[in-house]
């Protein structure tokens, strides 16, 4: 009987909290979205990183994983 209780007084309770609004912890600056705020990568730099990447892959090793315990 007192688990019943518990459980109506935990549904009144999350009824009532769900009626209220929550405020922002920190709220985000107006000019957030300026063009100061936001990373742009240049066409050189993007295939700069893309060369890299790719020669990073290659020297990975390719075929199946080796057999045995812990694998």
């Amino acid at each position: 009987m007192n688990f019943c209780k518990l459980i109506i007084v935990l549904l009144v309770l999350a009824t009532v909290a769900s009626h209220f609004g929550v405020e922002a912890a920190r709220a985000l600056p107006e000019d957030f979205a300026r063009a100061n705020n936001l990373a742009t990568y240049s066409s050189v730099a993007y295939e700069r990183a893309r060369f890299t990447m790719s020669c990073w892959l290659e020297r990975l090793a390719s075929g199946p994983s080796p057999k045995g315990p812990g694998h």
